[in-house]
């Protein structure tokens, strides 16, 4: 008969293929978990709010007309609508392929069961398959996975989440035209059950055997696979422990999976108490907690209580008489074992003939050690009891007590069993890939050394005084022969034969009085020693590793390990070098891995990869989080460190006096500093001990490990002293800004200068790893900042800032803004505020308008570049542009309805609107000032750190533009492509260095706006009437009750004008020179000798725009008269 799993057998192919699916679907479910948007939880009220109306659960279908309606009502809420949808479809798609992949696998599995039943594959049916070990093994499977795949989900995701993830998507796909569309089934299959996985949480009634029933199976199918399970050893695990009592550990997957498919016939739980029983007694006869798939574990206790039968059969197990034997007794064990293999792991008594001699009781210590770790770990871990109930919690104190559980002893049993095991596989492995070589080298010793005796007895060599005897030399020369025949291929044959050669040799050696000749009897010996050598390494067999495999399995642990992640670092806190050990157990734990790759690696499907990446990456991720304990111990001692370099080690100065020489050595203070060094200097060792490590099928390297370690703890530390450290009382006066920066920039140089004095010892690239870090901090800061002016969020998993292994914390945000950057930012706008500030260009500095003193000047930004540095600056520029367009959207489409021509005409209309009008103007002024003193500093803290890399942008940025200014002027010269990213990638440079002029920029595209110069001309005019011309301070705000800060306006009015097409602007400035003439020419009929205020501002402001724009002279001449500006400039 064909192999069921051979390629051409259809049906073994297709229910192989099914599994393969089932083991990536539960990877996917268990990946996506952890990426739940949590605004689906709706759990704080703000989210309620916000979201209660677009967030619906299966309500929706009663109605949909009903909360559409309620939508479209409000053009807010489709806005709303609007953006949810683009932030959130991408990730609801993702839910949505898993769990109709859940659907389609039950569906596939019923059209399979129903093709065996219509015998559409030859000579094959439901019961044939049964009866092939494969094919059983994998309809039991088939079955299992499925329950394993909902129980998942109810566990996992909420019922309550899933209906509004998929009601979301029902609204927001196009799925729901397409005729193929099977959401409803999904719907159906996978709408609320009500369980809930918090603890005390009470079990819905018939859960989860009603769910279990959503889709109907057939029954013959269950009970066939029930039946199965309860009867045969159907992956023949009993082999591996031939024990009695490991019986129930040997069988535990298998009960695994029975537990779950009994769900799937609820009938047997709840009336057969035969069957039941024998459950009970074949399968949990001295256990009560189960692991069902990579640790998931259950109390059979709790999940058996509804139904009578399964209760009533397992009172017998739970008994506290058999309890306390079954603790007592693993008790006992461990008490014993701990020596036993302490003993086996000293230096050097693991040899290879101690190893072949003892393989039997090896294996039997391996067993003993698993079994009791196995038991103590399930019936002590506290995920498996909710100790609510009372009956649970009497039970895991009997466990507790009558084990005298120590976590400790078993933690450290654990890691010597997982040294033991992981030497003995090595070693065993090394003499299984030698062990031909070495056979072959032992006949070939034991021939040589029998032809040599023969040569001897000879009588021709002179080297013995042994007699010539002829008979001997033929017998010898036979047994060589005979030596020489032996065949590797047929062990069986040549280890009978071995074993007859061995007693032909004691028997010779007997018989013919040879024991007087020392040397012949040595020969003789040696021999014998070869011949059993060949009989131990043609024991070496692969069943052994394939026992030690199957015994060594720690899948079950896969998530109760977390438990001991406080021993595990408590241990390498006092002893680095446990790092080693810490090792081994985390490949036992990789073993896990095989459960649920092992269908997909013989289907050969294409999710291999991304399965052992999740699960490896999960491994991966808890590796990296028991390690990192190092960094963290490191940065505890380093935090030391600094404490004493700042405040206690005096500075040694160049010149010193002789007797000042004992007050300046402070030998206690530098002796601590020295012994401090030396502890993050063996933490490191510690680490650099354990050797690159394939965990699944990532490469573990030890330096990466140590160094992302330190990287995370830095992120941790700085990222939690910039979010604390930049919290401001928008109340305080003065403000708490230069005092605050100050502050941050002293913790940031202590953490920089610890930083570059521990590299050394680490052997890491110190500044690099501080640039990096913060430059990330910043960024990722600025980027969430920046969230709540996009449409489309960058959510965490998008972020190129953001990573899995070296994470950036999230805090709650204190006030509006979300991060630090935005309280930065945020108290930079208020104490520069036009309302209640006057800003002086030439001096570049902010006066409080009614007390005239000084707020603050240009070494706010010395200071934030000191404190953040160029990424920080550069961060807090990139979030002043996201305010900029958000003021100037929100006042084009403010000011876009309100002003029209009829209201040209109105100036009391006009009044009103030129409050919100100049607000939006300043704000925008405001913050370009602020981009400007930006772009100052960044510009000039670039040239004086790196004048190479100025010289170089700015020669770049002009031959640039010379280029692209000569291809305006010819077609034929080049020009960089639509393709080409080099415009781009040299702006962000260029912006880095603050090369650029923010006024230049376009910020916003805009549509065309009739009147829009003459508004602005009446604006400007309104305005004139406020300001006043000083020769101390320029043009200033007459009223403090009505202050109008004159650069912000003239910016603000710049900016506004730039985001049109230029013939606004030269509009608009032919309207303020026709003003002007007019104003003149009226002044000069009436002969009024000075110049009228109006006309000395509008002047200033052609003046200032010349400025500011750097455009030439002959602009404003174009509409002034220069006469009038001759006269301008003598009041000046």
């Amino acid at each position: 008969m064909v192999d069921f799993l051979a390629e051409n057998n259809l049906c073994g192919q297709a229910i192989l293929r099914i599994v393969s699916r089932g083991n990536a679907i539960i990877a996917e479910l268990l990946r996506l978990s952890d990426f739940i948007p949590t605004v689906f939880r709706l759990k704080d009220k703000i989210d309620q709010q916000k979201y209660g109306d677009i967030i619906c659960d299966f309500s929706y279908f009663k109605g949909p007309e009903y909360y559409e309606g309620k939508l479209e009502a409000k053009p807010e809420l489709q806005d709303l609508d609007e953006e949810f949808r683009e932030n959130n479809i991408e990730i609801l798609s993702r839910f949505y392929l898993a769990f109709e992949s859940v659907h389609k696998y039950i569906i596939d599995l019923n059209r399979y069961l129903d093709d065996l039943y219509e015998g559409v594959y030859i000579q094959q049916t439901l019961e044939t398959v049964l009866l092939n070990e494969d094919g059983k093994q994998l309809l039991c499977e088939a079955l299992y996975l499925y329950g394993v795949m909902l129980l998942v989900i109810d566990q996992k995701i909420e019922g309550e989440v899933r209906e509004r993830m998929l009601v979301s998507y029902y609204r927001y796909s196009a799925a729901r035209s397409s005729a193929d569309s099977n959401l409803d089934d999904i719907c159906k299959l996978l709408r609320s059950t009500s369980y809930s996985s918090q603890p005390g949480a009470k079990r819905p009634a018939n859960y989860p055997e009603s769910y279990f029933k959503r889709v109907p199976i057939s029954t013959t199918f269950i009970s066939m696979v029930i039946g199965r399970l309860r009867s045969d050893d159907i992956y023949n695990q009993v082999s591996a422990y031939p024990l009695p009592e490991h019986r129930s550990t040997a069988l535990a997957n298998q009960a695994a999976m029975l537990y779950v498919c009994l769900y799937f016939s609820p009938s047997i739980l709840q009336t057969q108490q035969a069957k039941m029983r024998e459950i009970v007694d074949k399968y949990f006869p001295d256990n009560w907690v189960i692991s069902i798939y990579m640790g998931i574990t259950v109390n059979l206790v709790d999940a058996w209580e509804p139904y009578k039968a399964a209760k009533t059969a397992l009172n017998y197990t739970l008994d506290s008489a058999n309890i306390k034997e079954q603790a007592t007794r693993y008790a006992a064990g461990m008490e014993s074992l701990k020596p036993q293999v302490q003993q086996l792991l000293k230096e050097g008594f693991l040899r290879e003939e101690i190893i072949l001699d003892n393989i039997p009781k090896l294996l039997n210590c391996l067993r003993d050690c698993n079994v009791a770790i196995r038991w103590l770990m399930l019936h002590s871990a506290e995920s498996a009891y909710d100790l609510n109930n009372k009956r649970l919690r009497q039970i895991k104190e009997q466990v507790l007590n009558d084990s005298k559980y120590k976590p400790k002893i078993l933690f450290q049993l654990l890691l010597d069993t997982a040294q033991f095991e992981f030497t003995l596989k090595e070693m065993f492995k090394q003499m299984l890939s030698e062990k031909q070589i070495k056979w072959e080298s032992y006949k070939k010793e034991g021939s040589e050394r029998m032809t040599e005796l023969a040569e001897v007895f000879s009588g021709v060599k002179p080297l013995t005084r042994v007699e010539k005897n002829e008979n001997l030399q033929a017998w010898f020369r036979e047994i060589s022969k005979q030596i020489e025949s032996l065949n590797y291929e047929d062990s069986t044959a040549a280890g009978r034969k071995t074993v007859q050669l061995i007693q032909a040799l004691i028997e010779v050696q007997e018989f013919h009085q040879l024991e007087s000749n020392l040397q012949v009897c040595q020969f003789l010996a040696d021999t014998r020693k070869f011949l059993h050598q060949m009989i131990r390494t043609i024991n070496i067999k692969e069943e052994v590793l394939i026992t030690m495999e199957i015994v060594g399995d720690l899948s079950y642990a896969w998530q109760i390990i977390d438990s001991f992640t406080s021993i595990m670092q408590e241990s390498i806190r006092v002893n680095p070098s446990m790092v080693t050990k810490l090792r081994a157990t985390f490949l036992k734990l990789a073993s896990a891995l095989d459960l649920p790759l092992l269908r997909i690696n013989q289907a050969n499907s294409a999710d291999l990869l991304s399965v052992s990446q999740f699960y490896s990456g999960e491994l991966v991720a808890y590796v990296r989080k028991v390690l990192q304990i190092i960094p963290e111990s490191m940065f505890t001692s380093l935090a030391k460190i600094i404490k004493l370099q700042i405040h206690d080690i005096m500075e040694v100065p160049t010149r010193l006096d002789k007797d000042k020489l004992k007050d300046y050595s402070q030998l206690g203070a530098r002796y601590e500093v020295a012994k401090l060094t030396h502890d993050i200097s063996i933490f490191t060792e510690g680490i650099l001990m354990m050797k690159t490590t394939l965990v699944g099928i990532i490469k573990v390297d030890p330096k990466q490990l140590l160094e992302d370690g330190i990287r995370k703890e830095l992120v941790k530390k700085v990222a939690y002293a910039l979010h604390q450290g930049l919290i401001f009382n928008p109340k305080a006066k003065p403000s708490e800004l230069m005092p605050k920066l100050k502050e941050m920039a002293a913790t940031m140089d202590g953490f920089y200068r610890s930083f570059e004095y521990i590299q050394d010892y680490v052997s890491i690239y110190g500044l690099k790893i501080w640039q990096e870090e913060v430059s990330r901090i910043i960024n990722y800061n600025v980027e969430q900042e920046c969230n709540s002016f996009l449409r489309t969020k960058i959510q965490d998993w998008e972020s190129v800032h953001q990573s899995t292994h070296i994470p950036i914390p999230k805090f709650p945000s204190v006030d509006e803004s979300a991060t630090f950057i935005g309280r930065l930012c945020r108290e930079i706008l208020r104490i520069t505020d036009p309302k209640s500030t006057c800003y002086i260009d030439q001096m570049n500095t902010w006066y409080d308008v009614k007390t005239h003193q000084e707020v603050t000047n240009n070494r706010l930004f010395s200071e934030i570049q000191s404190t953040l540095g160029t990424f920080g600056l550069n961060g807090l520029d990139r979030l002043l542009c996201f305010k900029i367009v958000k003021e100037l959207q929100v006042f084009i489409h403010g000011h876009n309805n309100v002003i029209n021509v009829k209201l040209l005409f109105s100036t009391k209309s006009t009044q009103k609107i030129w409050g919100s009008y100049l607000e939006s103007i300043m704000k925008v002024g405001q913050m370009q000032i602020l981009r400007q003193q930006i772009a100052n500093e960044l510009n000039y803290s670039c040239k004086f750190d790196s004048k190479h890399l100025a010289a170089a942008l700015e020669n770049l940025n002009k031959s640039l533009l010379a280029d692209i200014e000569a291809h305006y002027q010819d077609p034929s010269l080049p020009y960089p492509k639509e393709d080409n990213t080099l415009l781009y990638d040299i702006t962000a440079y260029l912006e880095a260095a603050g090369i650029h002029n923010p006024l230049n920029k376009i910020y916003i595209t805009t549509k065309r706006l009739p009147y829009f110069p003459i508004i602005n001309l009446l604006f400007m005019v309104a305005q004139l009437s406020k300001l006043q011309y000083t020769k101390n301070q320029g043009m200033s705000c007459r009223k403090a009750t009505d202050p109008v800060d004159w650069p912000p306006l003239v910016l603000g009015l710049l900016t506004l004008l730039k985001q049109f097409h230029s013939r606004y602007t030269q509009q608009f400035l032919a309207l303020i020179g026709q003003f002007i003439r007019s104003i003149m020419e009226q002044c000069t009929s009436q002969k009024i000798p000075d110049m009228p205020s109006d006309v000395v501002g509008a002047l200033m402001f052609f003046e200032d725009y010349v400025k500011y724009t750097k455009l030439s002279r002959k602009v404003a001449e174009a509409h002034v008269p220069s006469f009038i500006f001759d006269e301008f400039r003598t009041i000046l």
